[in-house]
């Protein structure tokens, strides 16, 4: 305790603004239950960045850690292109604080002398990254806390191809941060440097996400769309982007269409959950819609629901809307000849196996990588000779080909409009198609739990929790023998049966998973922009027809409540 109040002391010199010293005093006088929690340890990047609850302290996100972290990119960026006139674009949520700190961030790097390009208003996360690429930037930034709680802001970087950071950048970019003392920020603005853009990128988008996301259907007009943004960016672009490409039926939720970072509506701003989108299934059972498009606050997931075979929408999770996008994508690329040059999908560990299943029955290769999308975008970047078809993950993020290096929930918006459009004009229907999917391969059904463990204690009781999982693997879940054990910190796949041990060809992270030789996959990740400690399951069964999916869901729901209850979970 005695070097964390140290730490805080620090906060009180010269180097901070009265507000903050003023902040921090009154925290160590009243010796505030989060004196701890702000000072414990440094902000880090995680697998989106750096995100935490705004406040002052080491732990938050202010002024301070967000001028260290841009001054350090700043001096890696020097470093990287030395003789070079640096650019860098910076875009900014509907959260409160990010249109000042975007500005703060600006200015940090025009003082080291980099232009900078920065969003004249709120904009989605996937057009900042079509923006380093259409500006020919060095680097990208976004303030966001993507689908967090009001209090949470965040910031991430993306590299001049558009994807997030990742190695080795990202670990020289922390060692550079980490150097810092505060006092070396230099937050001295050359106005002359910062240029306002805005409408000529959104143009720009809008043409390529409907170059990318539009195909030859039928029956646009037809389509009955209910959409929500949830009060965040994705009013600014979506709208628009529905209209052009011809769908004129599109009834948003008003009560949900203004930005505002207290997302008033929703207990959380996350289209995962379904009472996030429960405004817009309302709506759309008023207006008899077919599809409610959903997306977070800087609209890189999309949620969607539809039409079951009752006639009731139905919220799709994250791994079934993939497995419906990609299965059209590639049906799309073998309509029009273009499987030639070995091209591949991107997916993660984490997510449902169907995927490679898809792919691989129409002789695609599936690339399975880290969670997080930033290793989707370093698959396009390591291998340019393949053409990318699309990728996804379990957590509601999408990418249709490779104008954009992020999950992009405006392109994603567009492709399952296009495949409703398409299954209804000819007599099938979204719902419908991913029944086919499941008769044609397997029904897999996949369930999330996230155990949250905040503060200090919590972080020590997650690490716990994956130390217990190592050495004491599970040799049997539901009846069924473990197979596999995959160590991705060890990069390590053990075979729990024969004992024998390979190396897997994959950068290191704290991920476990379990395979089983009946198919169960289940996965336990801390997570890295919350306190939270996640468990992902994945279970299988074949489909003998549509008529019986129902009981064969209901049968797979029923597996997984016994692993979780088998798991003490």
């Amino acid at each position: 305790m005695k070097k964390i109040l140290d730490d805080a002391k620090k906060w009180l010199t010269d180097t901070f603004d009265a507000e903050t010293r003023n902040e921090v005093q009154q925290l160590i006088d009243t010796n505030a239950d989060d004196l701890a929690d702000r000072f414990y340890k440094n902000m880090e990047f995680g697998t989106g960045g750096m995100r935490g609850i705004m406040g002052a302290g080491t732990n938050r996100i202010n002024k301070y850690t967000l001028g260290k972290a841009t001054q350090g990119l700043s001096n890696y960026l020097q470093q990287s292109f030395p003789n070079k006139q640096l650019k860098v674009a910076i875009a900014y949520d509907c959260r409160h604080n990010s249109k000042e700190f975007s500005k703060l961030v600006a200015d940090v790097l025009s003082a080291n002398n980099i232009q900078v390009y920065l969003f004249e208003d709120l904009r989605p996360t996937p057009e900042l990254s079509f923006a380093v690429n259409h500006l020919g930037c060095d680097a990208g930034i976004v303030l966001t806390a993507s689908h967090n709680p009001p209090e949470y802001n965040g910031y991430k970087v993306y590299w001049n191809d558009g994807g997030q950071i990742v190695p080795p950048h990202d670990s020289k970019i922390i060692d550079q941060v980490n150097a810092l003392e505060f006092s070396e920020i230099n937050f001295n603005a050359n106005e002359d440097l910062i240029s306002t853009v805005g409408s000529e990128i959104d143009e720009a988008f809008w043409e390529a996400s409907i170059k990318n996301g539009t195909f030859d259907v039928k029956g646009r007009e037809d389509l009955k769309i209910v959409f929500t943004s949830l009060h965040g960016t994705s009013i600014t672009l979506i709208p628009e982007v529905l209209k052009r490409a011809g769908y004129t039926n599109v009834h948003i939720v008003e009560e949900q269409a203004k930005p505002d970072g207290d997302f008033p509506t929703v207990k959380s701003p996350n289209p995962e959950e379904p009472e996030a989108l429960q405004m817009a299934v309302d709506l759309a059972n008023k207006v008899d819609a077919d599809i409610v498009i959903g997306t977070d606050p800087d609209s890189d997931r999309l949620g969607i629901a539809v039409r079951d075979l009752d006639g009731n929408m139905k919220l799709m999770n994250g791994n079934q809307a993939m497995a419906v996008m990609t299965d059209f994508l590639i049906k799309h690329w073998e309509t029009n000849n273009k499987l030639n040059n070995n091209p591949f999908v991107g997916s993660t560990i984490v997510s449902t196996n169907l995927i490679n299943e898809i792919a691989a029955s129409y002789g695609v290769e599936t690339k399975v990588g880290l969670t997080g999308f930033k290793w989707i975008a370093k698959m396009i970047h390591d291998f340019p000779n393949q053409d990318f078809i699309g990728g996804g993950e379990e957590s509601f993020g999408y990418m249709v080909g490779n104008f954009v290096r992020d999950k992009d929930a405006v392109t994603a918006t567009l492709l399952a409009c296009e495949i409703a459009a398409n299954a209804t004009a000819n007599g099938s229907s979204f719902y419908n198609e991913l029944l086919d999917i499941y008769t044609k391969h397997n029904v897999y059904k996949e369930h999330l739990i996230a155990i949250v463990k905040k503060g200090m204690d919590g972080a020590e009781q997650i690490k716990q929790i994956m130390v217990d999982l190592r050495n004491n693997p599970f040799t049997e879940i539901d009846g069924s023998k473990v197979e596999f054990l995959c160590d991705y910190q060890s990069s390590i796949q053990k075979n729990l049966i024969t004992g024998e041990e390979t190396v897997m060809d994959i950068p290191k992270s704290n991920v476990l998973i379990y395979h089983t030789e009946d198919g169960t996959k289940i996965a336990a990740r801390p997570s890295g922009t919350e306190p939270k400690i996640k468990f992902y399951f994945s279970v299988k069964t074949n489909l003998a027809s549509k008529e019986h999916f129902q009981e064969t869901e209901a049968a797979l729901d029923s597996k997984i409540e016994r692993i979780i209850k088998e798991l003490n979970l």
